[in-house]
């Protein structure tokens, strides 16, 4: 799964290196803990209106724009409903009813620095948190579905009235991620970022297929600090490898990443 993860990025290089073309909204602070129900960035397409608000426009707009982490469905009836679901499994994403219609039609990418995973130790009590990040510290997109929910206690010209939200997309982690967690964040390359945007793409067989074209990812994981399960923690120190004491493990077994 994907219960918190960091992203330090600013607006200004998401904007670059996504070929943003619409900020929508305040940037928020850079987080190296961002938890369930927090207000995250994210990057989506929408179709555009001619001045007469009838015909749609050749070509969709490219936004960054806010949304609360954890989806809540349109017939949800508050916004509890969203702190249940962070993530969308890959394998049900196209079947479950509060994922099925934003998989066909509102996908998006998460940018993040990369995420944290808990790892339960034999013969230890607290469970050892790593954090996963691209080899060369490139920025991941993770996959991901958007929904808007309408709070029907404001006002018609509320703008507040609607509530943007997103769950992370995971699927089956496998060969060293999967020694941490059986799952992973499913991680959009650069060259499927289009495909997954697609406003076009909106037949369920599709997208089936499209997630089956994602590759598996190579993270880099390295242990880090317990002050990560404290969701009042935050700053950079969070992502940097934890002192080891003598004879522990540098790195999952296998992976030959730094620890």
């Amino acid at each position: 799964m994907c219960g918190r993860y960091a992203s330090s990025v600013r607006d200004a290089e998401v904007v670059d290196l996504l070929d943003v073309d619409e900020v929508v909204g305040e940037e928020l602070p850079p987080s190296w803990n961002v938890a369930p129900t927090d207000d995250v960035r994210v990057v989506l397409e929408r179709p555009q209106r001619d001045d007469d608000g009838v015909g749609a426009a050749a070509a969709p707009a490219r936004q960054l724009r806010t949304a609360r982490w954890g989806l809540v469905p349109s017939w949800s009836k508050d916004l509890s409903t969203g702190a249940r679901m962070i993530n969308a499994r890959s394998e049900t994403l196209t079947e479950r009813s509060a994922f099925r219609v934003a998989a066909a039609r509102r996908r998006c990418l998460v940018p993040a620095d990369g995420y944290y995973e808990w790892q339960a130790v034999p013969g230890q009590r607290r469970k050892t948190p790593w954090f996963l990040r691209d080899g060369d510290g490139a920025l991941l997109t993770f996959a991901g579905v958007y929904e808007l929910w309408r709070d029907r206690s404001r006002d018609d010209d509320d703008p507040g009235r609607w509530v943007w939200s997103v769950a992370v997309v995971t699927t089956a982690a496998h060969d060293a991620l999967g020694e941490i967690h059986d799952r992973t964040p499913l991680v959009v390359p650069p060259g499927a970022r289009a495909d997954w945007l697609s406003t076009t793409t909106t037949e369920l067989e599709e997208v089936r297929e499209l997630v089956a074209s994602l590759p598996e990812p190579h993270l880099v994981p390295h242990v880090v600090g317990p002050e990560v399960g404290d969701v009042r923690q935050d700053g950079p120190h969070l992502v940097e490898p934890r002192a080891r004491d003598d004879g522990e493990q540098d790195s999952v077994a296998g992976t030959g990443g730094p620890a």
